[in-house]
């Protein structure tokens, strides 16, 4: 009877939560099937590529950046990484839809979601979007580990039509059925605090969200720069976009070399900066800064060695900072030390 009554609570749970498993497979599903059925976005220097938006999350990701760090500078292997990932994707997502072996696969989404949050949790111009999708994705994976699949799903069928296998212990822990835990209220409770402590924590790193000053990095684009050197010719420079919209790049229409004054040693406007070579522009990432329309585009996350000459400033001895001057009207000053 008791068997009956657990197996019943299962059978309930599961149904319940279709909706959600339904849902949260698609999303994941859905990924490999815009990025490879819809259009193909695994080809590098391509439009789309889906390794220059991985670029984008470089700046401010939390506790992942080494790792992104490395694949966005080997394309070989963040290519490799790509196409893996949007397998697993594909797997994952599909098989929580069919509610096969449902406590693996949401294993699966828990951790793809927790892998979004660290990395782009920062993103979002209008309501912190990928940090919603992060935490929401890691406490919907959480619930269906609890519940499993209910009648529509395989693991019904499977149990139902082959209980031999099904009522095995280790499938109870990668399939669906009462959930195999003596104490369910206490691992219910603990997972619960720690995915809300989880979420308030990297809710007040990326944003904020919890005391303080809130802050969105993606709303206004922000360039660092360093490793200023020159000589006789050449004036060197280091550039890296930490902020700002991923969607769009920063749109640079002004150089200034300045003397210790303010004043202009030499200027090049967004015409020259459209205009300026290839050669001169060293990308460190896939994401790349060029040279566009109107302006030399910086993108999210990218950062690049440029040189300019400076053959046309004779006093090379008076060269004292360099500024930047975004097409918002955002200007950055840097000093050479």
């Amino acid at each position: 009877m008791k068997h009956t009554l657990n197996s019943q609570s299962s059978d309930l749970a599961g149904l319940y939560t279709l909706s959600l498993r339904m849902v949260i497979g698609w999303t994941y599903f859905s990924a490999f099937w815009r990025r490879l059925i819809l259009e193909n976005k695994l080809i590098p220097d391509e439009q789309g590529y889906i390794g220059e938006k991985f670029n984008h999350f470089l700046p401010n990701a939390l506790g992942i950046k080494p790792i992104i760090e490395y694949l966005v500078t080997h394309p070989d292997a963040l290519q490799r990484s790509m196409m893996i990932f949007t397998i697993i994707e594909a797997i994952v997502g599909l098989l929580i839809i069919l509610g096969l072996f449902t406590r693996l696969m949401s294993i699966g989404i828990f951790s793809l979601a927790l892998g979004i949050l660290l990395g782009s949790g920062w993103l979002g111009t209008t309501c912190l979007d990928e940090w919603q999708i992060g935490v929401l994705g890691v406490a919907g994976g959480f619930v269906l580990f609890l519940t499993g699949s209910g009648p529509y799903s395989l693991d019904y069928y499977f149990m139902k039509n082959n209980k031999s296998f099904t009522q095995k212990k280790w499938f109870q822990w990668l399939g669906s059925g009462s959930f195999p835990v003596s104490q369910p209220k206490i691992f219910v409770l603990a997972g619960s605090l720690i995915i809300f402590g989880l979420t308030l924590f990297t809710n007040q790193y990326f944003h904020g969200g919890v005391w303080g000053t809130l802050h969105n990095k993606s709303v206004k684009p922000k360039l660092e720069i360093s490793n200023i050197s020159h000589n006789n010719s050449d004036l060197k420079f280091e550039v890296y976009r930490t902020e700002g919209a991923d969607v769009y790049g920063s749109f640079l229409i002004g150089i200034h070399i300045l003397d210790k004054n303010g004043n202009i040693l030499k200027a090049l406007d967004h015409q020259q900066l459209s205009r300026l070579s290839k050669e001169n522009i060293q990308n460190h990432y896939v994401t790349k800064v060029k040279p566009g329309k109107h302006s030399l585009v910086i993108p999210l996350g990218a950062k690049a060695d440029i040189t300019l000459d400076i053959d046309d400033i004779l006093q090379k001895s008076e060269i004292h900072a360099l500024k930047l001057i975004d097409i918002s009207g955002i200007e950055w000053i840097e000093s050479i030390k």
